[in-house]
């Protein structure tokens, strides 16, 4: 079996070509090779695979709990027909994730970094959400798309807001959000990245809205931020935060 390796964005992408049989010892070493070089995220390209047995899933599994050990993840794309009964029959197809292009196996990985600051931001629910309603100005931060929209903070924290009102964004796009902050009107002009679309089927009472987290904040700005939260938190009942 032949491979070569490139790389898109921060995805490894190992082409496969030839038969994966049990003389597949250097898929092992590549993805472990990968992986101690700090590539955890690894696409593998099966498009000019001919032959696969049970000694290549086997040397497949090694190869993805290398990865899964080291925190990273795995995914295949273009699997052939012929090579999609194996891994049926293995359960491999179970296990692995199958995309049937390389732009959506690459966006997948995307996804699933913006889930884990998502869990991220779960886990830092020490900053408490004041249910607020004040405008605010809100625009992408792509120089391209110059329009300032103004819409509804619904839900604030320390780390993140809900923003009601708006639909013209898309899950990872980067923004910026200018808010006067009562009683005297403090501007704040905070960076954020979309986290969060509500569904509109599901959650109609949320749409049309945005969840964003903040980022590249200053430690004064978070203080004003979470300092004027708490402040307005001490005069609503308890449950009214996590």
């Amino acid at each position: 079996m032949d491979i070569s390796v490139r790389q898109k964005d921060s995805i490894i992408i190992l082409d496969l070509s030839g038969r994966i049989d049990i003389d597949s010892a250097n898929l092992v070493e590549s993805v472990g090779q990968c992986v101690r070089d700090g590539h955890s995220d690894i696409l593998l390209n099966f498009e000019e695979v001919d032959f696969i047995d049970y000694m290549g899933v086997s040397a497949l599994v090694i190869a993805y709990k290398e990865v899964l050990n080291s925190s990273g993840r795995m995914k295949f794309v273009n699997v052939p027909a012929h090579l999609k009964g194996v891994f049926s029959i293995s359960g491999l197809d179970r296990i692995m994730e199958m995309y049937a292009s390389e732009d959506q196996a690459i966006s997948t990985f995307k996804e699933d970094k913006i889930i884990e600051n998502i869990k991220k931001m779960q886990l830092r629910r020490r900053f408490r959400r004041l249910p607020i309603d004040i405008k605010i100005e809100l625009k992408s931060k792509d120089l391209r798309k110059p329009v300032c929209y103004k819409v509804d903070i619904l839900n604030l924290s320390g780390v993140g807001a809900y923003i009601f009102g708006c639909d013209k964004f898309r899950l990872g796009e980067e923004v910026i959000l200018k808010m006067k902050l009562p009683p005297k009107n403090e501007e704040l002009e905070l960076e954020a990245k979309v986290v969060w679309l509500p569904d509109k089927q599901i959650q109609p009472h949320f749409h049309p809205g945005i969840g964003v987290e903040f980022y590249n904040f200053s430690s004064s700005a978070q203080h004003r931020l979470v300092e004027f939260i708490e402040r307005n938190l001490s005069f609503m009942p308890t449950d009214s935060s996590d």
